[in-house]
């Protein structure tokens, strides 16, 4: 074989590779989201459906996924879950993009009664993914006379058995609902008073913590715990001694919506990962596994009766009435941030 045959062969060669390769290479989906929140069969079918490949981050904290987009240590993400007060806070700074609702078709199974409760409830930056009620889950057999109100997390006989979560909004915003004030005050009075109630509490527990507390109720470490009613379900699934309750005095309704970046790469792959999540069935298969409630009128009626009938999943209006959404504050949220850094710091 002479030289210049060899020459050809080997761009031969190099061409054939690079053309396999250029086949081979999928499209990518980075999405950024909470642990566990999306089942993993339904990301295979998504990726077989789509010839793509989806990666996965995961954040604890609303407030731990805007620092990362802030620091851009990680990304950039094609889709986000934030819960709706940080949609908006993303949204005015100018974070997120559009959506392309004709991308969207299964928009139209969105539940109309929660998305009245959306603060965007026209869906141009954000669709709804999950609705989470903030409960107390509780030992039935270890915790007596029990009663849905914030005060158990006072109860003497429950010191150092006890978790409220890592999350200053929701724990601060307990602590304004047991006084029956809104979860998003900024009065100065109020916000010293929530202050003193979660200090006081503070001495009665085990920690805050934000992903540990669903294992350790269900291990039986701890015997109330101050969580996210679908952490909570799920381990009511490993524990059937776990009960579930809204205070009394009112609690925090949240939703996770699903965003798009405004320096996303994999713009159509994400509208059609979007649609993907609103499809009924999907949507019912998801709500299942989280134990979440995907907000999709149409889906409910291929939940299980088991979930079809749960109170927390679909509370009553009596409970509904006294639930309140966690919204942005603005610069108070300073506030916020300083309450907690007290907090953690002893007073």
């Amino acid at each position: 074989m002479n030289g210049s045959t060899i020459g050809r062969w080997l761009a031969c060669a190099m061409a054939l590779a690079l053309l396999c390769g250029c086949k081979e290479k999928k499209p990518v989906l980075r999405i950024y989201t909470w642990s566990d929140y999306v089942k993993p069969e339904l990301i295979q079918r998504f990726e077989q459906e789509n010839g793509c490949q989806v990666v996965i981050d995961t954040y604890d904290s609303n407030e731990t996924m805007y620092d990362q987009l802030v620091a851009r240590e990680k990304g950039p993400f094609d889709l986000l879950f934030p819960s709706s007060y940080m949609v908006k806070i993303l949204r005015d700074e100018g974070m997120l993009q559009p959506l392309v609702p004709d991308w969207i078709p299964n928009r139209r199974n969105v539940d109309a009664t929660y998305l009245e409760m959306a603060p965007d409830r026209k869906m141009v930056y954000s669709v709804p993914y999950a609705v989470t009620v903030t409960s107390l889950g509780y030992l039935g057999t270890q915790v007596k006379d029990f009663k849905p109100t914030w005060a158990m997390l006072d109860r003497a006989d429950l010191k150092g058995r006890a978790t409220m979560l890592a999350d200053y909004r929701e724990t601060i915003g307990a602590a304004l609902k047991f006084l029956g004030y809104s979860l998003n005050s900024t009065n100065d009075r109020e916000l010293a008073e929530a202050k003193a109630v979660v200090l006081r509490w503070k001495q009665n527990l085990a920690g805050f913590e934000n992903e540990d507390y669903k294992e350790e109720l269900v291990d039986g470490e701890v015997s109330l715990a101050h969580g996210y009613s679908g952490d909570l379900m799920a381990g009511q699934g490993e524990n059937g001694d776990i009960q579930i309750a809204v205070p009394e005095e009112g609690s925090a309704l949240s939703f996770d919506d699903m965003v798009i970046p405004a320096d996303a790469t994999e713009i159509v792959l994400a509208h059609k990962f979007i649609n993907f999540i609103l499809d009924p069935r999907v949507a019912a298969e998801l709500t299942e596994y989280i134990c979440y409630l995907c907000p999709n009128e149409v889906s409910y009626q291929y939940l299980s009766p088991e979930f079809r009938t749960n109170r927390i999943l679909f509370p009553p209006p009596e409970v509904v009435e006294k639930l309140e959404m966690i919204g942005d504050v603005g610069q108070d949220q300073a506030k916020y941030e300083k309450l907690w850094e007290e907090i953690q710091n002893g007073g």
